[in-house]
């Protein structure tokens, strides 16, 4: 099993830059794909970004490419999400998730952080 556990809830202004990170546990569990998602309050669980096990490789949702990145440091089993020019839309709670990438669904999730943006 993978354990996963996302940094504190944070707020900041439109056009501002957090940081999110999710400290993994568990014996492989830096050969797992993995992937921040997020969900605002009334709407359906969304992709944000997803990356690969060696870290070259990553995927973003639409709304939020160029603003974010999603990057992995196996050595310190931590997944990373860089969020940039942020906009209000973008307020919600983000989790991180992993899978054994030969599977297609998620299946371990952190607990969810809580963005906030005004």
């Amino acid at each position: 099993d993978v354990q996963l556990v996302e940094s504190g809830e944070e707020s900041v202004q439109a056009g501002g830059s957090l940081r999110l990170s999710c400290a993994a546990s568990g014996s492989t569990s830096t050969r797992y794909c993995m992937a921040w998602f997020r969900q605002a309050p009334g709407k359906e669980r969304e992709a944000v970004a997803s990356i690969y096990v060696a870290g070259s490789s990553a995927v973003y949702a639409d709304s939020v490419k160029g603003r974010f990145t999603i990057s992995r440091d196996n050595a310190k089993n931590t997944l990373y999400l860089q969020m940039n020019s942020l906009k209000p839309e973008d307020t919600a709670m983000y989790y991180c998730a992993a899978r054994q990438c030969w599977m297609i669904a998620y299946n371990y999730w952190g607990q969810g952080t809580q963005v906030t943006v005004s």
